[in-house]
């Protein structure tokens, strides 16, 4: 079977490589591109294995059909055994299922208010609390990089970093629009409103990954103004970069000096650059697809936070938690939630395949 055959190359790869690595022959990128290899690999040889293991069983069992003594046995354990394969099947599909090679990386998040007003701005600090909580129960590390807050400690907007292996691979269906139903902390009449923020996640992006010519970009620095200490109102700190091919122009005054604003504004610019590559990447290709959970298209109305009523929708997989506080407090509910968005993708996925 092509299965099988597949297989059986995934196992002598993985023993192929860990004999290179074993020699000492190979050291610097090369060791690293085979140690990634290698570690991808490993992840689906305790599936291999168990599913050939199932396959042995299978072929026993049938044989031992012949002998009258054993029959019983043999047509119990056959039952057993042809009802587990269908599910490592599937479990060996999904793993082997084509991987996104930005979803090991840290993200970039921008959460923007959008309809209404101060209650929006306070909604997309919500949505920052929330998702910076989440980073912390997954032990990465959320890092500002640039902000405008309001009176009422929301934000216009807010741009920041989740540092952590795989924070894209979680994250990256949280793009789009989310909406919150509920009665604003500025409401003196008690009406509920309904009001938005955008949500945008972009991998970050190496050097290797997006290339930015001196010749392409122009940077202006300028003095900082609000949260920044005093210090922003008498030094040229904050840092403007423009990148003329694209039009996209990134601000950065959060951080104490001009070289860390800089730094922090290229990063932005390379993840914009770089999400912005990869989405002429899938456009261009032939099997370019539209996923309900994987557009990434910030337009898009993707979640509905209702207060009143303490749930949660998220109306591209038709899924409804009554956990509001928990999601908001980026707890157990919101990995439910993330997980599945990821099931929902891989069967999607799986699907488009058959």
């Amino acid at each position: 079977m092509i299965i099988d055959d597949k297989l059986k190359d995934i196992q002598a790869r993985a023993t192929e490589i860990e004999t290179q690595m074993n020699s000492g022959t190979v050291s610097g990128a090369e060791l690293t591109r085979l140690s990634k290899e290698y570690s991808e690999l490993t992840n689906i040889l305790p599936l291999v294995s168990e599913y050939f293991q199932v396959k042995r069983g299978i072929d026993d069992a049938n044989e031992m059909l012949h002998d009258a003594e054993l029959k019983a046995i043999a047509s119990e354990q056959l039952d057993e055994l042809k009802h587990k394969l269908p599910e490592i099947e599937k479990q060996l599909q999904i793993a082997l299922l084509p991987r996104d090679e930005a979803d090991d990386n840290s993200v970039i998040m921008e959460i923007r208010a959008g309809v209404g007003g101060e209650e929006s701005a306070l909604f997309a600090g919500d949505l920052y609390n929330q998702y910076k909580s989440y980073a912390m129960r997954h032990g990465w590390k959320t890092e500002v990089i640039e902000e405008n807050a309001t009176s009422l400690h929301g934000y216009k907007e807010i741009v920041f970093k989740i540092d952590g292996v795989g924070a894209y691979a979680r994250l990256k269906f949280e793009s789009g629009i989310h909406r919150v139903q509920r009665v604003p902390e500025t409401e003196a009449s008690g009406r509920i409103h309904t009001s938005a923020a955008s949500v945008a996640v972009m991998p970050e992006a190496k050097d290797i990954d997006v290339v930015i010519d001196d010749k392409d970009i122009r940077i202006d620095v300028f003095r900082a103004s609000g949260a920044g200490g005093q210090h922003v109102n008498k030094t040229d700190s904050a840092v403007r970069i423009t990148h003329f091919p694209t039009g996209i122009v990134v601000t950065c005054q959060n951080e104490r000096s001009q070289f860390q604003n800089k730094a922090a504004a290229m990063a932005v610019l390379r993840a914009k650059l770089y999400e912005k590559q990869r989405e002429e990447q899938v456009n261009a290709s032939n099997s370019a697809r539209k996923t309900m959970v994987g557009s990434g298209d910030r337009s898009e109305k993707i979640r509905t936070y209702n207060f009143p009523e303490q749930r949660v929708t998220d109306h591209r997989i038709k899924l409804t938690l009554y956990k509001l506080d928990d999601i908001l407090a980026g707890g157990a509910a919101l990995d439910e939630m993330i997980d599945a968005l990821i099931a929902a993708d891989q069967l999607e996925r799986l699907s488009s395949m058959n």
